[in-house]
Protein backbone atom coordinates (compact mmCIF):
# COMPACT_ATOMS: atom_id res chain seq x y z
CA UNK A 1 0.00 0.00 0.00
CA UNK A 2 0.85 3.68 -0.11
CA UNK A 3 1.61 5.00 3.36
CA UNK A 4 3.80 8.03 2.69
CA UNK A 5 4.73 10.63 0.12
CA UNK A 6 7.86 8.64 -0.86
CA UNK A 7 5.65 5.59 -1.45
CA UNK A 8 3.30 7.64 -3.62
CA UNK A 9 6.17 9.13 -5.62
CA UNK A 10 7.71 5.70 -6.20
CA UNK A 11 4.38 4.29 -7.36
CA UNK A 12 3.89 7.24 -9.71
CA UNK A 13 7.31 6.53 -11.26
CA UNK A 14 6.30 2.93 -11.86
CA UNK A 15 3.14 4.10 -13.60
CA UNK A 16 4.97 6.66 -15.74
CA UNK A 17 7.60 4.08 -16.70
CA UNK A 18 4.86 1.78 -17.95
CA UNK A 19 3.25 4.62 -19.89
CA UNK A 20 6.58 5.43 -21.53
CA UNK A 21 7.08 1.77 -22.45
CA UNK A 22 3.69 1.72 -24.20
CA UNK A 23 4.66 4.78 -26.22
CA UNK A 24 7.95 3.21 -27.26
CA UNK A 25 6.15 0.05 -28.32
CA UNK A 26 3.80 2.21 -30.40
CA UNK A 27 6.79 3.63 -32.28
CA UNK A 28 7.18 6.95 -30.48
CA UNK A 29 10.71 8.32 -30.15
CA UNK A 30 11.32 9.44 -26.55
CA UNK A 31 14.54 11.35 -25.90
CA UNK A 32 14.51 9.98 -22.35
CA UNK A 33 11.72 7.59 -21.28
CA UNK A 34 12.39 8.50 -17.64
CA UNK A 35 11.53 12.16 -18.22
CA UNK A 36 7.95 12.27 -19.45
CA UNK A 37 4.72 12.66 -17.47
CA UNK A 38 1.33 11.57 -18.79
CA UNK A 39 -1.45 12.84 -16.54
CA UNK A 40 -4.43 11.79 -18.60
CA UNK A 41 -4.80 10.21 -22.04
CA UNK A 42 -2.17 10.59 -24.76
CA UNK A 43 -3.11 9.41 -28.26
CA UNK A 44 -0.25 9.17 -30.75
CA UNK A 45 0.14 8.56 -34.47
CA UNK A 46 3.18 7.30 -36.36
CA UNK A 47 6.71 8.72 -36.12
CA UNK A 48 5.98 11.02 -33.20
CA UNK A 49 9.00 12.49 -31.37
CA UNK A 50 8.90 13.76 -27.78
CA UNK A 51 11.87 15.45 -26.13
CA UNK A 52 12.68 15.48 -22.41
CA UNK A 53 10.60 17.00 -19.63
CA UNK A 54 7.23 17.12 -21.39
CA UNK A 55 3.94 16.93 -19.48
CA UNK A 56 0.65 15.84 -21.06
CA UNK A 57 -2.57 16.56 -19.15
CA UNK A 58 -6.17 15.67 -19.91
CA UNK A 59 -6.89 14.43 -23.43
CA UNK A 60 -4.00 15.06 -25.84
CA UNK A 61 -3.69 13.84 -29.44
CA UNK A 62 -0.46 13.91 -31.44
CA UNK A 63 -0.97 12.94 -35.08
CA UNK A 64 1.61 11.42 -37.44
CA UNK A 65 5.00 13.07 -37.58
CA UNK A 66 4.45 15.52 -34.72
CA UNK A 67 7.57 16.72 -32.91
CA UNK A 68 7.41 18.06 -29.35
CA UNK A 69 10.44 19.95 -28.04
CA UNK A 70 11.76 19.84 -24.47
CA UNK A 71 9.79 20.97 -21.43
CA UNK A 72 6.44 21.54 -23.11
CA UNK A 73 3.12 21.27 -21.29
CA UNK A 74 0.10 20.25 -23.38
CA UNK A 75 -3.37 20.06 -21.82
CA UNK A 76 -6.50 18.97 -23.70
CA UNK A 77 -4.81 19.76 -27.00
CA UNK A 78 -4.91 18.21 -30.47
CA UNK A 79 -1.89 18.50 -32.75
CA UNK A 80 -2.31 17.59 -36.41
CA UNK A 81 0.21 15.81 -38.62
CA UNK A 82 3.67 17.25 -39.11
CA UNK A 83 3.31 20.08 -36.62
CA UNK A 84 6.33 21.10 -34.56
CA UNK A 85 6.03 22.38 -30.99
CA UNK A 86 9.27 23.98 -29.78
CA UNK A 87 10.69 24.12 -26.26
CA UNK A 88 8.84 25.52 -23.24
CA UNK A 89 5.51 25.91 -25.01
CA UNK A 90 2.29 25.72 -22.96
CA UNK A 91 -1.07 24.88 -24.52
CA UNK A 92 -4.52 24.40 -23.00
CA UNK A 93 -7.77 23.50 -24.79
CA UNK A 94 -6.10 24.32 -28.10
CA UNK A 95 -6.10 22.97 -31.65
CA UNK A 96 -2.93 23.01 -33.74
CA UNK A 97 -3.18 22.39 -37.47
CA UNK A 98 -1.03 20.28 -39.76
CA UNK A 99 2.51 21.50 -40.41
CA UNK A 100 2.06 24.35 -37.94
CA UNK A 101 5.04 25.63 -35.95
CA UNK A 102 4.65 26.81 -32.37
CA UNK A 103 7.24 28.20 -29.97
CA UNK A 104 9.64 28.29 -28.33
CA UNK A 105 8.10 29.93 -25.27
CA UNK A 106 4.63 30.23 -26.78
CA UNK A 107 1.34 30.06 -24.91
CA UNK A 108 -1.91 28.85 -26.44
CA UNK A 109 -4.79 29.51 -24.06
CA UNK A 110 -8.31 28.04 -24.26
CA UNK A 111 -9.97 28.55 -27.61
CA UNK A 112 -6.76 28.97 -29.59
CA UNK A 113 -7.10 27.33 -33.01
CA UNK A 114 -4.28 27.29 -35.55
CA UNK A 115 -4.90 26.34 -39.16
CA UNK A 116 -2.37 24.40 -41.20
CA UNK A 117 1.08 25.93 -41.62
CA UNK A 118 0.40 28.70 -39.11
CA UNK A 119 3.44 30.00 -37.21
CA UNK A 120 3.31 31.12 -33.58
CA UNK A 121 6.70 32.25 -32.31
CA UNK A 122 8.51 33.09 -29.10
CA UNK A 123 6.70 34.97 -26.33
CA UNK A 124 3.41 35.00 -28.21
CA UNK A 125 0.09 34.42 -26.44
CA UNK A 126 -3.06 33.36 -28.30
CA UNK A 127 -6.44 33.25 -26.52
CA UNK A 128 -9.87 32.38 -27.91
CA UNK A 129 -8.72 33.15 -31.45
CA UNK A 130 -8.52 31.49 -34.84
CA UNK A 131 -5.30 31.89 -36.80
CA UNK A 132 -5.68 31.18 -40.52
CA UNK A 133 -3.61 29.10 -42.92
CA UNK A 134 0.02 30.19 -43.35
CA UNK A 135 -0.46 33.16 -41.03
CA UNK A 136 2.41 34.22 -38.79
CA UNK A 137 2.59 35.76 -35.34
CA UNK A 138 6.27 35.28 -34.69
CA UNK A 139 7.38 37.60 -31.90
CA UNK A 140 6.24 39.13 -28.63
CA UNK A 141 2.54 39.55 -29.39
CA UNK A 142 -0.88 39.02 -27.83
CA UNK A 143 -3.86 37.96 -29.93
CA UNK A 144 -7.08 37.56 -27.95
CA UNK A 145 -10.72 37.23 -29.01
CA UNK A 146 -9.73 37.55 -32.66
CA UNK A 147 -10.29 35.97 -36.05
CA UNK A 148 -7.20 36.08 -38.25
CA UNK A 149 -7.47 35.10 -41.90
CA UNK A 150 -5.01 33.31 -44.17
CA UNK A 151 -1.56 34.56 -45.20
CA UNK A 152 -1.51 37.26 -42.53
CA UNK A 153 1.72 38.60 -41.04
CA UNK A 154 1.51 40.14 -37.58
CA UNK A 155 4.64 42.05 -36.61
CA UNK A 156 6.53 41.97 -33.33
CA UNK A 157 4.88 43.62 -30.36
CA UNK A 158 1.37 43.67 -31.80
CA UNK A 159 -1.53 43.56 -29.35
CA UNK A 160 -5.25 43.12 -29.87
CA UNK A 161 -6.65 45.39 -27.17
CA UNK A 162 -9.69 43.26 -26.46
CA UNK A 163 -10.52 44.34 -22.90
CA UNK A 164 -11.61 47.78 -21.71
CA UNK A 165 -11.48 46.89 -18.04
CA UNK A 166 -15.04 45.56 -17.98
CA UNK A 167 -15.95 43.87 -21.27
CA UNK A 168 -14.17 42.05 -24.09
CA UNK A 169 -14.49 42.73 -27.81
CA UNK A 170 -13.61 41.05 -31.11
CA UNK A 171 -10.88 41.87 -33.61
CA UNK A 172 -11.21 40.67 -37.21
CA UNK A 173 -8.13 40.56 -39.43
CA UNK A 174 -8.98 39.43 -42.95
CA UNK A 175 -6.79 37.52 -45.45
CA UNK A 176 -3.43 38.85 -46.70
CA UNK A 177 -3.12 41.59 -44.09
CA UNK A 178 0.30 42.89 -43.01
CA UNK A 179 0.46 44.39 -39.53
CA UNK A 180 3.62 46.32 -38.72
CA UNK A 181 5.50 46.02 -35.44
CA UNK A 182 4.40 47.69 -32.20
CA UNK A 183 0.78 48.05 -33.29
CA UNK A 184 -2.30 48.16 -31.08
CA UNK A 185 -5.62 47.07 -32.55
CA UNK A 186 -8.32 48.44 -30.26
CA UNK A 187 -11.37 46.19 -30.47
CA UNK A 188 -13.98 46.07 -31.79
CA UNK A 189 -12.19 46.62 -35.07
CA UNK A 190 -11.88 45.03 -38.53
CA UNK A 191 -8.79 45.10 -40.74
CA UNK A 192 -9.87 44.61 -44.36
CA UNK A 193 -8.42 42.09 -46.80
CA UNK A 194 -4.96 42.96 -48.07
CA UNK A 195 -4.60 45.99 -45.81
CA UNK A 196 -1.24 47.13 -44.45
CA UNK A 197 -1.00 48.66 -40.98
CA UNK A 198 2.07 50.85 -40.46
CA UNK A 199 4.37 50.10 -37.54
CA UNK A 200 3.65 51.94 -34.31
CA UNK A 201 -0.02 52.59 -35.07
CA UNK A 202 -2.90 52.54 -32.63
CA UNK A 203 -5.91 51.53 -34.72
CA UNK A 204 -9.31 52.43 -33.28
CA UNK A 205 -11.36 52.45 -36.51
CA UNK A 206 -11.88 49.85 -39.23
CA UNK A 207 -9.02 49.78 -41.75
CA UNK A 208 -10.13 49.51 -45.40
CA UNK A 209 -9.00 46.67 -47.65
CA UNK A 210 -5.94 47.05 -49.88
CA UNK A 211 -4.88 50.34 -48.29
CA UNK A 212 -2.09 51.51 -46.00
CA UNK A 213 -3.47 52.71 -42.68
CA UNK A 214 -1.36 54.50 -40.10
CA UNK A 215 -1.84 56.58 -36.98
CA UNK A 216 0.65 59.03 -35.50
CA UNK A 217 -0.02 60.94 -32.28
CA UNK A 218 1.01 64.60 -32.36
CA UNK A 219 0.24 65.51 -28.79
CA UNK A 220 -0.84 64.03 -25.46
CA UNK A 221 -4.21 64.83 -23.97
CA UNK A 222 -5.89 64.11 -20.64
CA UNK A 223 -9.65 63.93 -20.17
CA UNK A 224 -10.96 65.22 -16.83
CA UNK A 225 -13.79 63.44 -15.01
CA UNK A 226 -13.37 60.31 -17.15
CA UNK A 227 -14.60 57.08 -15.57
CA UNK A 228 -13.88 53.49 -16.42
CA UNK A 229 -16.74 51.49 -18.00
CA UNK A 230 -18.78 49.08 -15.90
CA UNK A 231 -19.76 45.53 -16.74
CA UNK A 232 -22.94 45.10 -18.73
Amino acid sequence: GVNSKPDLAALERVYQTRQAAKLLQAGVTLADPARIDIRGKLNVGKDVEIDVGCVFEGDVTLADGVKIGPYCVLKNTSVESGAHIAAFTHTENAKIGAQAKVGPYARLRPGAELAEEAHIGNFVEIKNSQIGKDSKVNHLSYVGDATVGAHVNIGAGTITCNYDGANKYQTIIEDDVFVGSDTQLVAPVTIGKGATIAAGSTITKNAPAEQLTFCRAKDQKSIPNWKRPVKK
